[in-house]
Parts: C-alpha cells; sequence; structure tokens
C-alpha cells in the first residue's frame, strides 16, 4: 500500500509540474499555429510569384543567412536564455545584460569586417550574386537583434509577449513581400528585404516587451560571465552548424551538380516539411525549457518532467508526419504551383528527418543543464559530416531522392548516437509502454488507409488527412483509458 501511496505522490508531483508548462504551451501555441500557417500561406504565394530559378536563389540566401547567424549570433540568445534565472537570482542582471550586447557587437563586427575583406569568396562559397550577398547580409543585424530578444523574453516568462510579436512578424512580411515582389522587379531578393524591413519593427516592440530599459544600465564587462557564455555557447554553434549541415548545405551541393532549379524545387519540399514541422514540434521546448531550468536551479529532479514532454512529443508528431508521408503529391499540389510538382518525392525524407531531430533534443537537453553541451557537439558534428558525404555520393545519380536519403540518415544517425549516449550517462526515463501504444495506434489507421486506396473510384485527396489523424487519435485515447482503467483495478 505504501508503494502504491509512493507512486501515486510521485505522479502527482510530475503533475504540479506540468501544470505551469502546460500553462506556457497554451499561450505559445497560438504563434506556433500562426506560424504554421504562415509558412503554408507564403509557400503558394511564392511559387506563383517566382519562378524555380527565382525561389532558388531565396532558399540559397536563407540558407546563406541561417549559417552566418549559427556562427555569429543564435549562440549568444541561447546563452543568455540559459543563464538569466541565475543572475536574475544573484541581483547581476544589468552585468549580464552588458556582457551579452557587447558580446554580440563584437561578433557582429568581426562577421562585417570578414565579409569586408572576402566578400568575392563569401559569394563563391554561397554560390548567389552580390547584391544577393549585401542583402542577406544587413538582414543578419535584426535578425540577430530579435533573436537575443527572443530568448530574454523566454527567460523572463512572457509567453503572451512572444506569441504576438511571432505573429505580427509573419504577417508583416507576407505582405511587405508581396508589394516589393509586385512594385519592383528584385524576384527572390524582395522577400530579403521585406524580411528586414519587419523584423527591424518587431525589434523595436520587443525592446519595449521585455522591459529591457528598467534594469539594463552599461557595466563593466564580466569576463567570468563571458568565459561562461563562451565555454556554452560555442559548442552549440559548432552543434548547429553540424545540423545545417545536415539540412542545408545540400542545397548548395545540389546546385553545383543539378543547377539552380533543383534547388528552387528543394526549397519547396524543404519548406512543405522542415519549418512548418519544426514550427509546431517547438510547442514543446520553447515553453518547457525555461521551466525546467528554474526546477533544475531549485534541485529538483527534471527527468520525469522530460520524459512526459517525449509522450506528447511522440503523440503530436507521429501521425502528421506518418499520415502526411502518404498525401506527398497531393500536398505539393494543393499548397505550390504545379511546376513545383517534382519536390514532393522529398515530403517523407524530410518530414521523418524532422522528427529525428526533435526528438533528440529531449534526450540532450539534460547535457544544456548541465552545461556540458560539447557532448551533444560532437554528436551533431559525426552526424552532420555523414550527412555531407552522403550528399556528395548519392546527388548525382538520385538527385531530390538523394537529398532526401542523405538528410533522413543523418538525423536517423544524431537520434541513436544520442540515445546510446543519454540513457547510460543522465538515465533518461524513457516512456516505452507509452510510445508502444503510440506505434500501435498506427496499424488500424494504415488498414483505413489502405482500405481507402483499392476502393473503387477513390481518389486521393488530401482532406483525408484529417479523417485519417482524427480516427488514430480515437483509436489512441480509446486504447489509453482502456489500459488507465484496467491498471487501476489491478
Amino acid at each position: 500500500m505504501s508503494e502504491i501511496i509512493t507512486n501515486k505522490q510521485v505522479e502527482n508531483n510530475i503533475d504540479e509540474q506540468m501544470k505551469p508548462i502546460l500553462t506556457d504551451m497554451l499561450k505559445y501555441s497560438p504563434s506556433k499555429i500562426v506560424g504554421f500557417l504562415g509558412n503554408l500561406i507564403v509557400v503558394p504565394i511564392y511559387t506563383h510569384l517566382l519562378t524555380t530559378q527565382e525561389y532558388g536563389l531565396y532558399a540559397m540566401a536563407v540558407a546563406a543567412l541561417s549559417f552566418l547567424c549559427i556562427i555569429f549570433s543564435d549562440w549568444i540568445g541561447l546563452s543568455g536564455l540559459r543563464f538569466f534565472r541565475v543572475h536574475q537570482i544573484n541581483e547581476n542582471i544589468p552585468k549580464y545584460l552588458t556582457t551579452l550586447l557587447v558580446l554580440l557587437i563584437i561578433n557582429l563586427s568581426a562577421l562585417f569586417l570578414t565579409a569586408f575583406f572576402f566578400k568575392d569568396n563569401f559569394c563563391d562559397f554561397f554560390k548567389i550574386p552580390m547584391n544577393v550577398f549585401l542583402a542577406t547580409l544587413i538582414l543578419i543585424i535584426p535578425v540577430a537583434i530579435r533573436a537575443l530578444l527572443f530568448q530574454i523574453l523566454r527567460a523572463q516568462i512572457k509567453p503572451n509577449a512572444y506569441t504576438f510579436s511571432t505573429i505580427l512578424n509573419q504577417f508583416l512580411t507576407i505582405a511587405m513581400a508581396v508589394a516589393i515582389i509586385k512594385m519592383t522587379n528584385l524576384g527572390g531578393v524582395s522577400i530579403l528585404l521585406a524580411m528586414g524591413i519587419s523584423i527591424s519593427l518587431i525589434d523595436i516592440l520587443l525592446l519595449f516587451q521585455s522591459n529591457i530599459f528598467s534594469y539594463f544600465k552599461f557595466e563593466k564587462i564580466q569576463f567570468n560571465i563571458l568565459k561562461t557564455l563562451f565555454i556554452y555557447g560555442a559548442p552549440i554553434a559548432i552543434a548547429s552548424i553540424s545540423v545545417w549541415g545536415m539540412t542545408q548545405s545540400n542545397k548548395f551541393i545540389l546546385q553545383r551538380i543539378k543547377g539552380i532549379s533543383s534547388v528552387g524545387l528543394m526549397g519547396v519540399g524543404y519548406n512543405l516539411t522542415f519549418p512548418l514541422l519544426m514550427t509546431i514540434f517547438a510547442i514543446i521546448p520553447i515553453a518547457a525549457f525555461p521551466r525546467i531550468i528554474n526546477l533544475y536551479v531549485e534541485k529538483k529532479d527534471v527527468r520525469p518532467v522530460i520524459s512526459k514532454l517525449t509522450e506528447y512529443f511522440m503523440l503530436i508528431s507521429l501521425p502528421i508526419i506518418a499520415i502526411g508521408s502518404f498525401y506527398s503529391k497531393e500536398i505539393v499540389l494543393f499548397f505550390a504551383h504545379q511546376r513545383f510538382l517534382e519536390a514532393y518525392v522529398l515530403l517523407p525524407y524530410l518530414g521523418f528527418s524532422a522528427f529525428f531531430l526533435s526528438f533528440a533534443e529531449y534526450t540532450t537537453m539534460q547535457y544544456h543543464l548541465i552545461n556540458k553541451t560539447h557532448i551533444d557537439t560532437i554528436i551533431k558534428v559525426a552526424s552532420g559530416i555523414i550527412g555531407v558525404i552522403l550528399n556528395i555520393i548519392l546527388i548525382p545519380p538520385l538527385g531530390l531522392v538523394g537529398v532526401g536519403i542523405a538528410t533522413l540518415f543523418a538525423n536517423v544517425l544524431y537520434f541513436l548516437l544520442s540515445i546510446i549516449i543519454v540513457i547510460p550517462n543522465l538515465e533518461w526515463q524513457v516512456p516505452y509502454r507509452k510510445i508502444c501504444l503510440i506505434l500501435f495506434s498506427f496499424l488500424p489507421v494504415y488498414g483505413l488507409y489502405e482500405l481507402l486506396q483499392h476502393s473503387e473510384g477513390h481518389t486521393k485527396s488530401i482532406y483525408e488527412i484529417i479523417v485519417l489523424m482524427g480516427v488514430y487519435y480515437l483509436v489512441f485515447f480509446g486504447l489509453n483509458k482502456f489500459f488507465k482503467i484496467k491498471k487501476e483495478a489491478a
């Protein structure tokens, strides 16, 4: 009896820890849902207004932007999130923010100096014209500021402010991009210009939302803080470059082998999977990680919470990807111009790539808590190198399919390595029973799908995705309720 009570107490404790996380998830979810819908909207808009070559050039510019942001700015924002609560408790926020700001200025200055002396090399490396490179370079400034301020909002647990700014940014960018494309002859550069204007306006809003002026004042740089930020953030930057290698470097390899139009096709396949799925999947970690940091700082066991979040992630992600993969061709035709139809071959590969990459966040999260980000970095570097090698080998004979296979293999490798290393070292609590139940619930869904395909006169429809997902969740929650009742009875 005492064991039962103890287990009940543990469950209640986990539930109490989960309540604020779930509340924050609800507050963050509108931004992610709107972001998801926004990404769906831009694909048909941009593919109807731009040629495959113009869309390919835009995709290359975005890939170049993400690469430069990874090296010079993104890791600073993540470091800001990780240690904000610690310095808040120690009443050291002004010195902390000063150090963050100076570090960001130094990094961006280094970027622009490097770009000035090696601009031709940059253009050759990224395979983009000089005007596109310059537009990309200027865009980094507002993007870097936004990244830092967004992480500060997360650290302050201000999901409503984060949500509002994200939604506004999405609508501003789309509206301005359409207007500039219509009024000018800049092609894909129009979107970069629109992003620059909208993000700059959002940065001004974020300054007030974070209330940063109330406790910010210039202090002497704290070199001990700077050291901590580097020790934590540098491995994250290296790891992110490796992820970029798994998900973005293929565009440059594809461009060299198959041409810029192939990059345009890949861009559509990518934009209908990775940004969409990662936006939805991010609802959980974006709400959970600040709370988990606080629990960890308070010396509480966070492993049961991470395990519970893993269940939620799989329950959300797997139906979307698995069922969506059945209708990849219909999805491309529904959201993109017909000239981009060939991109459908990428959707299943990139969809499951996003799943394994996101799943690994829950296994490696604990390394971020104990400031051993170098372990995650080693895993990502190994997977990224394998991904680049596979792209070089597979793209010449297989084209877009080669891109898909290489990306999926690299992300599966990363996931498996994270599992192998994390479980024995950090005792990650794997929810095996719930994972089996989630996977088992697919059997009747797949049976219904096969039945529909073999029905006389049946034509595939994208709306079937909604029906099949509904069936999946009915089966899952029905089985979950059944086993719960059975367990309680025992």
